[in-house]
């Protein structure tokens, strides 16, 4: 059995609790850290690279939640489990007697909202995948997709208000309620959807590994890991530089630059819902979408490290990086589907790749910048990373076109 449309965006409001809770981890407390408390930039970008880290575990939660018979423990007690983290954060923020308590404090706090996002985020797709019917998961993506950043936006400006003014009091009364809001929601959200769709099938495999064995035995599950690694590494390569090379070498300002990201954004918000909206009537398939995306996102790329018109360029780097999210996203979650009783499993091992090429992209992307702007001229650095970022998005969707190809038709007695 399946949802409905209001079953659907009913069950996203999920990630809108996901996207509310993970964006303090990189905004307000990025900003706490590095203003009110003077502790250099790196620290928070490493604490950032831990949470991503720990989410290697998302396979042991998806297969736990398909050995366990049901997803909505592990989405709401991976949402508290975050809320513990976010809420541990602000305490050594505000009253942590010395940096080095705090440091001990926020490295297990991080590695508490990294294993609750994982938990959380890959039983949450597992159900949405089982939940939206074949036909509609390109639009249940885009739908997922947007409450994400939905959620991000309003926990950031909700958050933002009622912070001022600022006081380390106020923090910790703040942050407990926005915990506390999120997981009301997810609440909500998951109330009787698993009674309506039935019971979760009992794996195959009860054991992990042999769980994980299996999954990567199939060469489709295989190559779309790869996929998501390659696809998602060059998708946040670009996220640290392109507002310093529009700076650096097309001389805007930061409120212009800022605008710039905006017009990005809203540019892959539109990618994202012409996807949703075309692949549910019946327009290309997800796993196309995905390679369409991929080749505009590199085409973009390339305009951009060429030196050609900036805004242009940005525009196509995010209607393609829109397309993608859709395509990728939907097709992981019908590739994971399509094995009964493994999606949790298989779901968990995208996330593992995704969460990995999330997390080492940043640091490839500005560490790479680095080192080229020390040999080269800015243009040529900024260009060589485009560069790298368009050559892995095209080898992207080449793996994806390997998955596109049709199962071979057996003739009678092969």
């Amino acid at each position: 059995m399946t949802l409905g449309w209001g079953g659907i965006i009913r069950l996203c409001l999920v990630n809108a609790a996901i996207g509310g809770l993970a964006a303090l981890p990189v905004n307000l407390f990025n900003r706490l850290m590095t203003v009110e408390l003077a502790l250099p930039a790196l620290l928070p970008g490493l604490l950032v690279a831990l949470h991503y880290a720990v989410q290697i575990t998302r396979p042991v939660w998806g297969h736990r939640s398909d050995a366990r018979g049901g997803r909505t423990p592990f989405i709401l007690g991976g949402l508290a489990c975050v809320g513990l983290g976010l809420i541990a954060t602000a305490w050594g923020i505000a009253y942590a007697p010395s940096t080095g308590i705090a440091l001990i404090v926020w490295t297990l706090a991080y590695m508490a909202i990294g294993f609750g996002i994982g938990a959380a985020g890959t039983s949450f797709l597992a159900l949405l995948a089982t939940a939206a019917p074949d036909q509609h998961k390109g639009a249940a993506a885009t739908i997922a997709w947007l409450t994400l950043i939905a959620g991000a936006i309003i926990a950031s400006i909700g958050t933002g208000i009622a912070l001022k003014p600022y006081s380390p009091d106020r923090l910790m009364m703040v942050v407990p309620v926005v915990a506390a809001i999120a997981l009301a929601v997810a609440f909500v959200a998951t109330w009787r959807v698993e009674q309506t769709l039935g019971a979760v099938p009992q794996p195959d495999e009860p054991a992990l590994g042999p769980a994980l064995r299996a999954t990567w035995a199939d060469p489709a599950a295989r190559a779309f890991t790869g996929f998501v690694f390659l696809s998602i590494f060059a998708f946040y390569l670009s996220e640290l530089i392109l507002e310093p090379f529009a700076g650096h070498i097309h001389g805007l300002t930061p409120d212009a630059s800022t605008k710039l990201s905006g017009g990005k954004d809203g540019a892959a918000l539109t990618g994202m819902i012409a996807a949703g909206i075309l692949s549910t009537f019946g327009f290309g398939s997800l796993r196309g979408w995905a390679v369409i995306g991929c080749v505009i996102s590199a085409i973009g790329l390339v305009g951009l490290g060429a030196g050609a018109a900036l805004v242009p360029f940005t525009v196509v780097l995010g209607f393609g990086n829109g397309l993608f999210v859709v395509g990728a996203i939907g097709s992981m979650m019908r590739l994971a589907a399509e094995r009964k009783g493994a999606t949790g499993t298989r779901m968990g091992v995208f996330g593992a790749a995704q969460a990995i090429a999330a997390g080492l992209a940043g640091l490839v992307a500005t560490g790479t910048l680095d080192l080229a702007r020390l040999a080269f001229s800015d243009s040529a650095a900024y260009g060589l990373v485009f560069g790298l970022e368009a050559i892995l998005f095209l080898a992207a969707a080449l793996v994806a076109l390997r998955l596109l190809k049709p199962a071979p038709i057996l003739q009678p007695g092969e």
